[in-house]
């Protein structure tokens, strides 16, 4: 039995070594496979907790730093809680992509530069083919299950018929994020998110010596200017050369009618995604990928729209609520408001970090 992975980032990689582990033969295709110094994105790169025994079972152990917590903070106040089952792991998002390969490739898995352009299935299988120069044939791959892995923007997504028109509400509502590495020591061992009136900047220890800054705004977000307007960071900052270039992606809010479609399975962002607000996208697409394998071995490809329903739902209740929160009238109330219950702020942080 075969496996098609359409997508080599950590989720597809994750994917593909848990098909691999069930004991099927598995192909990746990626279209940035031969990308210089590995395929990067703009993420907070922190790990929660529940992340890393995810990582555990698939044979991976990227290096990192500590993350004991998360600390809310805004101009006047902050609030801390501290995980209550372990710790989480910062890892820059290239280290973490080299992990997830080089155990892949230790299992046996084939990966492919290419970008699916076509996929269509039948009873007893998925064809896909690729996207290839005018005049030159495409190549068409057949397998018989195909996870969809290939992010927001899922070409598998579309091509199976299952992309959902974002509403007039949800549009105004688009963030983007930022995400950009400063060659300067971490000063703390938790995640740090900074309140300001318009972004949310999530700051990430990756290394002894870099610290990674994640920004979650609105479309046309100045990230220089807006750390300028934290002056704990800006201070921090000051003098420190950039480790990394500026990277950016979004919008965050996009929607499946529903996880799967016959033989083929969407897994992480490809099968719908709120906001990145709750920094839990790996942790959740790593369970996808462990569950939508779990049932094509067991040839139940419609159990998975239900396992999927129920590994998501804390994260879509809660990422719902504060994203709201966060567009509105109360935005300025979080961290106050965390402050005043750290209870309930504890308990929410540890409903995430599971």
């Amino acid at each position: 039995m075969s496996v098609l992975v359409i997508g080599g980032g950590p989720i597809g990689l994750a994917a593909a070594i848990e098909a691999r582990l069930a004991g099927f033969s598995v192909t990746v295709v990626e279209p940035r496979y031969l990308e210089p110094g590995g395929i990067d994105k703009a993420c907070g790169e922190g790990l929660m907790p529940g992340a890393l025994p995810l990582l555990e079972r698939l044979g991976v152990h990227p290096e990192g730093m500590p993350l004991r917590g998360v600390s809310y903070r805004s101009a006047s106040r902050h609030v801390d809680h501290l995980f209550e089952n372990g710790d989480g792991l910062g890892v820059r998002r290239t280290t973490l992509q080299t992990a997830l390969a080089e155990r892949a490739a230790e299992l046996g898995v084939v990966t492919m530069p290419g970008r699916a352009h076509r996929i269509e299935q039948d009873d007893s299988g998925v064809s896909v083919t690729l996207a290839a120069p005018s005049g030159i044939t495409p190549d068409v791959l057949r397998a018989d299950w195909v996870l969809g892995c290939d992010g927001l923007h899922s070409v598998v997504r579309r091509e199976i018929g299952l992309n959902t028109a974002i509403n007039r509400t949800s549009r105004a509502r688009r963030r983007f994020g930022f995400r950009q590495h400063f060659a300067v020591a971490p000063w703390s061992e938790l995640i740090e998110v900074h309140w300001t009136p318009s972004v949310e900047a999530y700051v990430t220890p990756v290394s002894p010596t870099v610290t990674g800054i994640a920004l979650l705004g609105p479309p046309g977000t100045d990230f220089l200017a807006e750390i300028a307007k934290v002056p704990e960071l800006a201070i921090r900052l000051l003098g420190a050369a950039p480790a990394s270039a500026l990277r950016g992606a979004g919008p965050f809010h996009t929607r499946a009618r529903k996880p799967s479609e016959g033989r083929v399975l969407l897994v992480g962002d490809a099968s719908g995604y709120v906001d990145a607000i709750t920094g839990e996208g790996l942790r959740l697409g790593f369970e996808q990928a462990r569950v939508a394998v779990a049932n094509v071995t067991a040839g139940t490809p419609r159990g998975y729209d239900s396992d999927w329903r129920r590994v998501t739902r804390d994260f879509r209740a809660l990422t719902n609520g504060l994203v709201s929160v966060a567009n509105g009238p109360l935005r300025s109330a979080i961290v106050p408001l965390a402050q005043r219950l750290p209870r309930v702020y504890g308990s929410v942080v540890e409903r995430l970090a599971r």
